[in-house]
């Protein structure tokens, strides 16, 4: 398992908001994996999102869905840098209007 196989599960979470992918959306700042535990960093697009620990716990389930057996999954909740649209992939970025 790799950073790129952490980012593919992640692609799975949707913010139901956005109506897209949280990496597409450019929330996911930080993957660290380390013997037997996996570590993301990631922000939300304003501190007051009502859905935070909805993707937050969607994120863990998803990288738990893919690592092994016994990994201790933890994703954090991040402000700095705070989020801006130009983090978005090009294609959220088009499909929102920001480019």
């Amino acid at each position: 398992m790799n950073e790129d196989d952490i980012r593919q599960a992640l692609q799975s979470v949707e913010d139901p908001e956005a109506g897209m992918s949280i990496v597409d959306l450019g929330l996911v700042y930080g993957i660290r994996i380390e013997s037997g535990k996996v570590r993301v960093d990631m922000t939300m697009t304003s501190p007051a999102c009502p859905v935070a620990s909805y993707l937050v716990d969607e994120s863990a389930a998803a990288i738990r869905a893919i690592a092994p057996e016994g990994t201790d999954v933890q994703v954090d909740l991040v402000w700095e840098p705070p989020w801006t649209p130009e983090r978005m992939s090009p294609d959220a970025q088009r499909r929102f209007g920001w480019s």
